[in-house]
């Protein structure tokens, strides 16, 4: 095996793994707030905060990536999603929501440094390879699919005067298995050479139409799947369906996801990534529309898979897409920069959406999401139709 596909390997295993352990929270995390708070309408408050800390741990994680390498940094994340598991774990049996939104928040700085593993794939691949080397370390999500809720609903009965609170004990156990096979990855780290030549200034770099294009595109591909994803849960408690039903549909939501990783960067390479963006895009309004037709586990299963499917295309390409906004000098903070606006939008979303299915109801949520799509095809539209100037990473 090459050094690249090795490291490709393990980079999925490790998105595995982290995707095993978030979608153990986006299953259970909001029904546990809903029991604990008083306030109904922060029963996505831990999710939100999820995201918050994604959002927050962005530009710092990129930074940590520059001063300890890809290995120290991932490793240091992977230890924060330890120690927010075990204050999960501890808030479940205190009954505390503050506490257990503390512990899913620095699972969320976890989340920071993880979402660089996309960006890590491309680091060692050739320039024909970065964007099949980017699907197929989002298709390391593929196993968290099934993984992630079906640990949830063991863990759920695992200590039976305590449900739920077993789940985050075991995903103490995932984040910590993460850093000892981050352990293993072999990425050399820059060169005083790459550190240190010639940097463009920030607002430059995020002047330029192709990283306009692609963070609106990521950031409103994650944001719309959140603001969905996030409100799901608490829509099939409203409609009384069961959480085995519940823990069914995240599993096909997540398989969605990354499934199509294993075909998602040939797809990119033979069609291009404006079209792939678009066609994301287009799968996520049909989503809107499924969701719209009725409340069974039917609608609510397929509107997800959809969801996931769309989110996977836009995803992929946008992310393909950034890495011509900059050069090896410029890596880090670019990075840090896309993800810290993609985190921001999306934590926002996802802190709206709690409220917004609890008074408004499942519709609205939706309906919500459709004009958020069509700004994102205007944007795309937009840089498509100017003279593209692409930098090689």
């Amino acid at each position: 095996m090459t050094p690249d596909r090795r490291n490709v390997f393990i980079l999925a295993t490790c998105q595995m793994l982290f995707g095993t352990g978030r979608s153990l929270l986006i299953a259970t995390a909001p029904l546990v707030a809903y029991g604990l708070a008083v306030e109904k309408g922060l029963a996505t408050l831990p999710t939100s905060l999820v995201v918050v800390g994604t959002a927050l741990a962005s530009i710092p994680a990129a930074m940590a990536m520059r001063r300890l390498g890809r290995r120290g940094g991932f490793v240091v994340g992977a230890l924060c999603g330890a120690a927010g598991g075990a204050l999960c774990a501890h808030a479940v049996f205190q009954a505390d929501l503050w506490l257990f939104s503390l512990g899913a928040f620095l699972f969320g700085v976890f989340a920071g440094f993880a979402q660089l593993f996309r960006f890590a794939a491309t680091d060692v691949a050739a320039p024909e390879y970065r964007s099949r080397a980017v699907s197929l370390v989002l298709a390391g999500g593929v196993v968290a699919a099934f993984a992630g809720p079906e640990t949830a609903k063991i863990g759920k009965d695992l200590i039976a005067s305590t449900p739920f609170a077993g789940g985050y004990f075991l995903l103490v156990a995932i984040c910590l298995l993460s850093a000892v096979v981050l352990m293993t990855l072999d990425i050399p780290r820059q060169t005083r050479a790459e550190r240190e030549g010639p940097r463009r200034p920030l607002r430059e770099i995020i002047a330029q139409p192709v990283f306009i294009a692609a963070t609106v595109a990521a950031t409103i591909a994650q944001g719309a799947m959140t603001l969905l994803m996030t409100a799901t849960p608490i829509a099939m408690l409203h409609e009384h369906h069961q959480f085995d039903d519940t823990a069914l549909v995240i599993e096909w939501h997540i398989f969605a996801m990354f499934a199509p990783g294993f075909f998602a960067g040939q797809l990119v390479d033979r069609f291009g990534e404006v079209r792939m963006i678009h066609a994301g895009i287009l799968l996520q309004l049909i989503c809107v529309v499924v969701a719209l037709s009725g409340h069974g586990v039917m609608e609510f299963w397929l509107a997800n898979v959809l969801l996931g499917l769309g989110w996977c295309l836009s995803f992929t390409a946008a992310t393909t897409l950034t890495t011509y906004a900059y050069t090896p000098a410029e890596r880090d903070h670019t990075q840090g920069a896309t993800n810290f606006i993609a985190s921001s939008f999306v934590a926002l979303l996802s802190l709206s959406s709690g409220a917004l299915v609890h008074y408004f109801g499942w519709m609205w949520v939706n309906l919500c999401a459709v004009p958020l799509l069509l700004a994102a095809s205007a944007v795309t539209f937009w840089y498509s139709s100017k003279p593209q100037v692409l930098v090689a990473a």
